[in-house]
């Protein structure tokens, strides 16, 4: 048979079998597109937590008391962790290539205002969490230079709101822990990191906050490096300067290169995990093919006698039905990547917090499995259909 001929014989069995066709194709489309979609979704849940981590900058290495590491000793034996302590801040900003540094001590508190009155999340900080952290004052000022001990706070967008209701707050006294503080700035909104709200916040100076949750040592300590510097560089001379003062390294550093890395990793993860759900489908829509091409030669015993009788030999037979099969694998392949595209483009538009993006080497990868399935699926009702006898087909009509 001429390739021409072979292909018109091809598409003339699909479409004079709409039905059975549609709903093999249906099989593998379905797959296809449960691995377009959610891959897609993978990926945009991938690219939303990012952007919560990183949207605090991407020049950050944060210090913590504590060593995290394991250790083949009584923990009797080891001396009490040394608190980080606003003098280790003064020393870390003269390592070279750290720009801003930062201690923060964070806790619980009642803010009033008033007659209103909003328990909410209160950060010691300093003068340089507008650089570090990448929050500005929409109205007045940040804690300032000089106000370590003063009694001053600047409030989240979303607790002024609260408390204030679009009155003046500025120059405002609130309590804070029943504390009086007097309100020098507002913060811009900031929004929510992973269901934390960064606006419902109250800043005040550090030492100040020390105080009110009576605490030794500072919960974390923050620097910001220049950009150009390398981190893990950085990170090596802020941990041999705090080895020294402390006498040994009781503290662990995490750059926000680590943090993404492991984040990263983990969420590739649930993007594979989500397209091999995904492919479950597809191998399920080549049962399907299997199982309809198997019946097709059943029923079409005579019509492969006849094709035989004309001349046409067991490898062309075998050509025919392994055609047929990959045809129906490409077609539910493109219907799904349709489906998956538009299932995903749709999301994106109805929920714009999850930007959801199609991940073309899964879309690839889905393509190409639709069709070795297909292929798969078709080979053993081909050979049954090469196989057969001419003259046994043809008795059958």
């Amino acid at each position: 048979m001429h390739p021409i001929d072979v292909a018109r014989y091809t598409l003339g069995s699909v479409f004079a079998r709409r039905g059975r066709s549609l709903l093999t194709l249906s099989g593998i489309a379905i797959g296809v597109a449960a691995v377009v979609l959610l891959t897609a979704i993978g990926e945009g849940v991938h690219r939303f937590v990012l952007a919560e981590f990183t949207q605090f900058g991407t020049n950050l290495i944060a210090v913590n008391p504590g060593k995290t590491s394991t250790m083949g000793m009584s923990g009797a034996m080891v001396a009490s962790v040394r608190p980080l302590t606003l003098a280790d801040v003064d020393a870390l900003r003269r390592v070279p290539d750290v720009e801003a540094v930062v201690g923060v001590v964070s806790g619980n508190a009642a803010v009033e205002a008033g007659s209103r009155s909003r328990r909410t999340m209160v950060f010691g900080a300093g003068p340089e969490v507008p650089a570090i952290w990448a929050m500005r004052p929409a109205q007045g000022r940040f804690l300032p230079e000089d106000g370590a001990g003063r009694a001053v706070a600047v409030l989240g967008a979303k607790l002024h709101r609260e408390l204030f209701r679009g009155a003046p707050a500025l120059g405002a006294r609130i309590r804070i822990g029943g504390e009086p503080f007097r309100v020098i700035g507002i913060m811009e909104p900031k929004g929510q990191m992973l269901g934390f709200d960064l606006d419902d916040t109250v800043f005040i100076p550090v030492q100040r906050s020390l105080a009110m949750f009576d605490r030794e040592g500072l919960m974390e300590i923050d620097l910001l490096y220049d950009g150009a510097a390398d981190s893990e560089a950085v990170a090596e001379r802020v941990k041999e300067l705090l080895i020294r003062r402390h006498g040994r390294e009781d503290f662990t550093i995490t750059t926000q290169d680590q943090m993404l890395e492991v984040l990263g990793s983990v969420l590739d993860v649930l993007t594979a995990v989500v397209g091999a759900l995904g492919a479950i489908s597809l191998v399920v829509g080549g049962i399907g093919i299997l199982t309809i091409m198997t019946i097709a030669v059943a029923e079409r015993r005579a019509e492969i006698g006849l094709l035989r009788a004309l001349g046409a030999g067991r490898g062309q037979i075998l050509a025919l039905f392994l055609l047929e099969a990959t045809l129906l694998a490409l077609a539910g392949g493109a219907l799904g990547f349709a489906i998956g595209a538009g299932g995903a483009w749709l999301i994106g538009a109805l929920i714009p917090a999850l930007p959801t993006r199609t991940a073309w080497d899964f879309v690839l990868l889905a393509e190409l499995a639709a069709v070795l399935i297909g292929l798969a699926a078709g080979v053993l009702p081909a050979l049954r259909a090469a196989a057969l006898d001419p003259v046994a087909a043809l008795h059958e009509e």
